[in-house]
């Protein structure tokens, strides 16, 4: 059973949370408004009655005073009062520009009729009259209530979501930063006194391959601290050669890989130049040099390409592995996603942070089809032609 992060259960919370109120709201509305659309039919049969009262021309003067109240009393339903061939007699809470445009007033009878039936007054002569009318503004503003309340739970909800994530985001990058520079200075004290002891060795054995292979992999190791020092702190940026950054990458890389990983360079382009930092970008072409060895299991081939658009240098980066499902292109940059046994599912998490967010460039998978293979692009600003 698969146990929900509390990110998601927070978000799972305000979406029930959203959708309980709503419908709670929703429900006693509904219930008001179809109270309320009763009690205005039944005052506009009331304002029928009194209507009709007033045609009988009963003798009583009281009555009379006591109905005229009622039909002057509606103030908020707009209604017309027709006789048999759909002439007006009268109307009230409505505005009728000219009452003798027999099209507008078929028009908004229809519009009445649409929403109503007429009430039919049945008069002492045998005629009739119909009382025609619309809801009250108040109930049509009531219709709209509920939607309305549910885009301000859902703009709010949007907002709690969206400063819970930056929230995690900023806690995530604190520590990212105590991580990268408590390693750094770990890593400092042992590999100065490695640095010394290569330093003596070559002095005294300066033909000796150990010797060499060994002050190598010191330099190396005062890279991966250099490394770790940058990404703690904000990396100087500065014109870097995008060809020899690749030959060297893979110079690196085919060292330590098997014979029957091949690698191939494409730079017909020419040399090109980017701003950025060349520690932390050697990092992140070996890394995923690297994860193109893995999905290809040690066998295969990989190749570079490298080119200009508009303004930006691009590298893209292609293996014959198994290549990515679609639906993961962005999941597999996220912290802790790894398809490997061994590994805390960093390296692409912290490429992405290297060239998005130190940059201002992007990363991303460009295409992969299972069982064919993956190629990820790496844009970066250009600087050529210039001297910076």
């Amino acid at each position: 059973m698969k146990i929900l992060s509390p990110r998601n259960k927070f978000l799972l919370i305000l979406i029930i949370a959203a959708i309980t109120v709503s419908f709670i709201t929703i429900y006693f509305t509904s219930s008001f408004v179809k109270e309320l659309k009763i009690e205005e039919r039944q005052q506009i049969d009331l304002w029928a009655n009194a209507v009709k009262y007033i045609s009988s021309e009963s003798d009583s003067c009281q009555d009379f005073s006591l109905i005229f109240e009622i039909v002057q009393n509606n103030r908020s339903v707009p209604v017309i009062l027709t006789d048999e061939t759909g002439n007006v007699i009268g109307y009230r809470n409505i505005h009728i520009p000219d009452i003798s445009d027999s099209i507008y007033i078929a028009k908004i009878l229809d519009q009445m009729k649409a929403g109503h039936e007429p009430i039919v007054i049945d008069l002492p002569d045998g005629t009739k009259n119909y009382v025609y009318y619309f809801d009250s503004t108040t109930l049509n503003k009531l219709n709209y209530y509920p939607y309305i309340q549910l885009i301000i739970i859902a703009f709010f909800i949007a907002i709690s979501f969206y400063s819970y994530g930056q929230a995690r985001k900023s806690e995530q990058n604190q520590i990212w930063l105590g991580l990268t520079k408590e390693t750094a200075h770990q890593l400092g004290t042992p590999t100065s006194s490695l640095m010394a002891c290569s330093s003596l060795l070559s002095e005294k054995y300066p033909s000796d391959k150990v010797v060499i292979e060994l002050e190598k992999d010191v330099k190396r190791i005062e890279t991966i601290t250099n490394r770790f020092s940058n990404i703690g702190s904000q990396p100087k940026l500065e014109k870097i050669n995008v060809n020899q950054l690749i030959l060297n990458s893979i110079d690196y890389q085919k060292k330590r890989s098997p014979k029957t990983v091949r690698f191939h360079f494409d730079h017909a382009g020419g040399i090109l130049f980017a701003k950025g930092n060349e520690v932390l970008l050697s990092w992140v072409i070996e890394n995923l040099l690297k994860n193109a060895i893995d999905s290809m299991q040690g066998k295969g081939s990989i190749a570079i390409f490298i080119g200009m658009e508009k303004e930006n240098v691009y590298i893209d980066i292609q293996d014959k592995g198994r290549g990515i499902e679609k639906s993961k292109f962005k999941e597999i940059f996220h912290a802790g996603y790894t398809t490997k046994e061994r590994g805390w599912g960093l390296g692409l998490s912290l490429a992405k942070r290297i060239v998005e967010q130190y940059h201002n460039g992007k990363i991303f998978v460009l295409k992969s089809e299972i069982g064919k293979g993956t190629t990820f692009r790496i844009i970066l600003k250009s600087t050529q032609g210039t001297g910076s």
